[in-house]
């Protein structure tokens, strides 16, 4: 799905998706990496439980929200990767609540 058209990557960095490691440019926001790595749906919506991901990919939207390190509602676009960050998809029932 992302593919990125500068193949000068850059250097690596190590963060974490649910567990699972990923190697991803250190230049990259959190949404980038992830899609990057293959990793499109960050969470579901409250009514239907849809999967959404980045869309506006500058902050507008809201669709790429996301836990990390341990917080809810990271806006992933607007957020650069570091080392070692741990990521995980935001899981929300429908009364709203995790």
């Amino acid at each position: 799905m992302f593919k990125s058209i500068n193949s000068n990557q850059g250097e690596l960095i190590t963060i974490y998706f649910e567990g699972k490691t990923l190697n991803v440019p250190k230049d990259y926001n959190v949404a980038t990496a992830l899609l990057w790595a293959g990793v499109c749906d960050f969470r579901e919506t409250t009514l239907n439980n849809m999967k959404r991901g980045p869309y506006c990919m500058m902050g507008v939207c809201f669709d790429c929200l996301i836990n990390i390190n341990g917080m809810d509602n990271q806006q992933s676009c607007t957020i650069q990767v570091s080392d070692g960050m741990k990521i995980k998809r935001q899981v929300i029932n429908s009364s709203g609540k995790k």
